[in-house]
């Protein structure tokens, strides 16, 4: 198919915090014409709450998602896959776009800790999505 949504992955270790604003920020941004996964090497309980709240002062609602499992499969599917600290248990695999994105795990921190985490999160997707889409 030559007119195929290009998809990304986020990983994190607990894919409750940064992975989840980074895929938000995605699906808002790019209006459906990326395809968003994101998934963590040591997925946590839920969704770290002061993450979901940042989000939702930037009009974004994360409530709805849940940490996921990293695998292959994932990988395999996605086009670029982004880590964010999860160090060596990403897969991987030729042909594949990877990038590591160093940014403040927002586990254990206050809002205003977490929203320079969110801001620079949403500047990365928004240069992100204009170089997919072109």
């Amino acid at each position: 198919m030559t007119d195929q949504k290009p998809s990304v992955l986020f990983v994190c270790v607990h894919n409750a915090g940064r992975s989840q604003m980074a895929a938000g920020y995605l699906r808002d941004v790019s209006g459906g014409r990326i395809e968003v996964r994101s998934a963590g090497s040591i997925p946590a309980e839920a969704i770290n709450p002061v993450a979901v709240e940042a989000m939702r002062e930037d009009g974004i609602d994360i409530t709805a998602e849940q940490p996921k499992v990293l695998t292959i499969d994932a990988v395999q599917a996605s086009d670029v896959v982004i880590t964010m600290g999860c160090g060596d248990a990403c897969p991987i695999f030729p042909g594949k776009r990877y990038e590591d994105w160093e940014l403040t795990d927002p586990a254990g921190q206050g809002i205003d800790e977490v929203r320079p985490i969110r801001d620079e999160i949403k500047g990365r997707i928004e240069a992100l999505v204009a170089e997919l889409l072109a």
